[in-house]
């Protein structure tokens, strides 16, 4: 049981919740321990709420999530987690995070409450919602950045990165709508009502529109970053091969559902992210 609730608190998808730390990279305090252990701290707490958030979607989706190919052999949809284990489990570690928040700053505490809060709508109601089911998604991604700006005290951070996590929230979003689309076929409808809307070739078009924009707006930044220096322009073609690669990957190799699988397992991305946040350090912390 307990292992069948660490799955349903998905650990694979803790990923997302590194973008905590683009305040602390992108304002050159990195290596200040304070504020490193602080975002450290909200990463975790991060990590806890989302679990909460995993929870009680597979409790309100358990009777969908059974006529799934693939979902139908989560924890709680197979009945390998009972349901009052999850509730509980759910409401203590929500509890538990708004607490400890508190503790670590009352703005951070405000955004995981919202996030939660907006979550549990998106679960509930929103997701059935043409395109704002994506945008309620890149929402999510876009308080992760700002949690990370409650936690020190920000001086060189940029607006465009929010533009930037904004639109790249976007892309892997409609990149995993069309993956579960293509995967479900004839019968996406029966299992999320807003694929009766969605069509590949539309999802293809945003795809394309929301990928070109990224890297425009990734580009921008590194033109317009307060006391950025010129060198770090030279990211830029690590940022546009991994939006290609990751394209290539959903559209050629049919995969994307999940997109932190493709994260943790396709080597020639990870090697694309590795390469670039090296240069960013490079660019930011070497004299």
């Amino acid at each position: 049981m307990v292992k069948a609730l660490f799955k349903t608190m998905r650990p694979r998808q803790w990923t997302k919740n590194a973008f905590l730390f683009a305040a602390l990279v992108f304002d050159g305090k990195l290596f200040h321990l304070t504020d490193f252990l602080r975002t450290l701290a909200g990463f975790g707490l991060f990590c806890l709420i989302s679990s909460a958030v995993y929870i009680f979607n597979d409790l309100l989706d358990v009777e969908s999530d059974r006529q799934h190919p693939v979902k139908k052999n989560r924890p709680i949809a197979s009945g390998k987690l009972p349901v009052p284990i999850a509730i509980g489990a759910g409401v203590v570690l929500v509890l538990f995070t708004l607490t400890a928040g508190y503790l670590l700053a009352w703005q951070f505490d405000l955004t995981l409450l919202v996030y939660f809060a907006m979550m549990l709508a998106y679960s509930k109601w929103l997701k059935r919602i043409l395109i704002l089911d994506v945008l309620i998604l890149a929402a999510g991604f876009v308080l992760r950045v700002h949690a990370g700006t409650t936690l020190i005290v920000v001086e060189r951070f940029s607006p465009w990165l929010y533009v930037l996590m904004t639109l790249l929230a976007l892309y892997l979003g409609f990149g995993k709508r069309r993956a579960e689309l293509a995967l479900l076929a004839q019968a996406a409808g029966e299992h999320r009502q807003v694929f009766d809307a969605y069509t590949i070739p539309l999802l293809d078009q945003f795809i394309t529109i929301v990928s070109g924009t990224t890297i425009v707006a990734y580009s921008l930044y590194t033109f317009f970053r307060p006391g950025a220096p010129e060198s770090l322009m030279l990211t830029i073609p690590f940022v546009v091969y991994a939006i290609f690669r990751y394209l290539f990957l959903v559209q050629v190799k049919k995969i994307g559902g999940e997109p932190e699988e493709i994260l943790l397992t396709d080597r020639p991305l990870q090697l694309s992210i590795m390469l670039w946040g090296l240069a960013v350090l490079v660019v930011f912390y070497l004299p």
